[in-house]
């Protein structure tokens, strides 16, 4: 029966072209208008309203497959409360393994010589947001990614590739989405970039990591949607709560690649075999 709903999942085309064309047309609207002089209340509501719906807009795609098809849209519902497979060790794991790791690594980058002053907790994110708290946007933004992402888009790669090249396309695609966001001004991502190429390479390749780790929890409890919302949202938290130097999460990527591996190397059914089976 899962092999038979995993095929439903057949628009990959559509949903992704149109998952990034529409938020790269808003986005890199918003980056423009980011950059231009007198920043009024009507530019940063205008900006606001662009970057919520570029945001949605993937959501809004995924709606349109689930309402257009029955079965599709009661398997849907069926993953909010799905218990077989759903296990509290891996809802501890979604919620602690990114805050867990960040801080190890904190901890391993003062041997280099770092502060401890990364420990602070600021109360502050590390970058701006026109209008939107960046608190909101820290915890909204994954709630309406997930909802995206592992509601339709996962699954319509997975019913084509092994889990593993299933992840490396997602981790490539979602660095290109969110390439326009690295262009607004004051915004997390334009933040990396300003820091430097190594640390633009290391985000770039933690998504890749993050990717092989959401996936396998999202499988591992047979593709509830509720972890990766847990997950992504302690990871997008875990690395705004302390004033963390861009080397330790450089470190972070590291031992998180170190799991990572791992996973890969106990999972191997998982995530090298064509067809999905249910656990």
């Amino acid at each position: 029966m899962e092999n038979k709903i995993i095929a439903k999942y057949n628009r990959p085309v559509f949903f992704y072209g149109l998952s990034l064309l529409i938020p790269w047309i808003l986005w890199f609207t918003v980056a423009y208008i980011s950059h231009l002089p007198g920043q009024s209340s009507f530019l940063i509501f205008i900006q606001a309203l662009l970057a919520i719906l570029g945001l949605l807009a993937p959501t809004f795609v995924a709606a349109y497959l689930f309402l257009s098809d029955k079965e599709l849209f009661n398997d849907l519902k069926k993953r909010f409360i799905r218990q077989k497979g759903f296990s509290p060790i891996y809802t501890i794991l979604a919620f602690s393994l990114i805050f867990v790791s960040i801080v190890i690594a904190q901890l391993i980058s003062l041997i280099f010589g770092h502060s401890i002053d990364q420990f602070y907790i600021s109360g502050s994110p590390s970058f701006t947001s026109a209008l939107l708290s960046p608190w909101f946007i820290l915890l909204f933004a994954p709630v309406v990614e997930e909802l995206a992402w592992h509601s339709y888009g996962t699954d319509a790669l997975r019913q084509r590739f092994n889990l593993f090249t299933t992840s490396i396309i997602f981790a490539l695609y979602w660095a290109f989405w969110h390439l326009p966001l690295s262009f607004i001004d004051g915004y997390y991502h334009s933040n990396v970039v300003e820091e430097g190429l190594l640390y633009s390479l290391n985000y770039v390749f933690s998504l890749f990591v993050l990717i092989f780790l959401m996936n396998w929890l999202y499988y591992k409890t047979n593709r509830n949607i509720f972890i990766t919302i847990v997950f992504h949202c302690s990871a997008n938290v875990s690395n705004e709560i302390f004033a963390t130097h861009p080397d330790s999460k450089v470190i972070q990527t590291v031992l998180l690649l170190i799991v990572a591996i791992v996973v890969l190397f106990k999972e191997k059914g998982m995530f090298f075999r064509k067809e999905y089976q249910q656990l």
